[in-house]
């Protein structure tokens, strides 16, 4: 059974468990694991019952870090600083802790356009900094977003690098992955979605653009912005009001504004 979007995973840390129907879609490495590290997103891995843990490569001091016990057959293997350091990208902060587990599988757009009408999703358009959608997830999770809604092809794969910047996000937000974006965003609209597009060029402000019902905030990359096609699918363009001392903001910083605009619509 799938793990509702909004139920939080049980505070005991637990090894293997049950799988949700539908991770994260392709652009994963061939093996179909993933290595996190940092204290944040590994410890959030260990709590998603969602996820197969494979190994964990730790410190004492980082095991010590972790809220809860680890099970006594749990896959850990002591190491030093300096070997963890070689497990992970360059110069990462692993903080004692460098997990590898499976990829979480695949969550399907059916599957979180149901709900809550006050819950936001978030669409991005050909946005492919990790760092960029991690913090996005990140800023989700803080604002209550059902779901964060990319491409298949042209977004980031899941990895250490964006569940770090998701500090645990990766594991509480749905993620999913299309294959044809436009699609999305109608079927969007069918749910009952009013679809907003962020744009700097925008002649209404995202306060003045959105209604009372639920929201679907469209994001592009940074620079190149949405595509024509996907300004196309999009019942309204809005602006954030920044001032005119600054071009843009990144489209992280600008995701969690919106957000936070959406969260706190009805009590202005």
């Amino acid at each position: 059974m799938s793990r509702r979007p909004d139920q939080r995973p049980s505070r005991a840390l637990r090894g293997r468990a049950g799988r949700m129907q539908g991770g994260r879609g392709s652009g994963r490495a061939s093996t179909g694991a993933v290595r996190l590290w940092g204290r944040h997103a590994v410890e959030a891995a260990l709590l998603n019952p969602d996820r197969r843990h494979r190994k964990l490569w730790a410190t004492r001091e980082g095991v010590a870090s972790l809220d809860g016990e680890l099970p006594s057959d749990f896959p850990l293997e002591w190491a030093s600083p300096a070997d963890l350091a070689r497990l992970v990208a360059r110069d990462a902060p692993h903080q004692g802790l460098v997990l590898e587990c499976d990829a979480l599988e695949d969550v399907f757009l059916d599957e979180v356009i149901d709900g809550d009408p006050a819950r936001p999703v978030v669409v991005l358009d050909q946005v492919t900094d990790p760092h960029n959608v991690g913090a996005i997830l990140r800023s989700c999770a803080a604002f209550g977003a059902r779901a964060l809604i990319t491409q298949d092809r042209h977004a980031p794969p899941e990895s250490g690098t964006l569940a770090k910047s998701a500090s645990g996000a990766l594991e509480t937000v749905p993620w999913v992955r299309v294959v044809n974006l436009a699609r999305a965003l109608e079927e969007l609209a069918e749910a009952g979605y009013w679809r907003i597009g962020l744009d700097g060029e925008g002649t209404a402000t995202l306060a003045e653009a959105l209604p009372a019902g639920s929201v679907a905030l469209v994001l592009g990359a940074e620079g190149e912005g949405m595509r024509h096609n996907i300004i196309q699918h999009c019942d309204a363009i809005a602006r954030l009001p920044i001032s005119s001392a600054i071009e843009s903001l990144n489209v992280s910083n600008a995701a969690a504004i919106a957000l936070y605009a959406v969260a706190t619509r009805e009590s202005e």
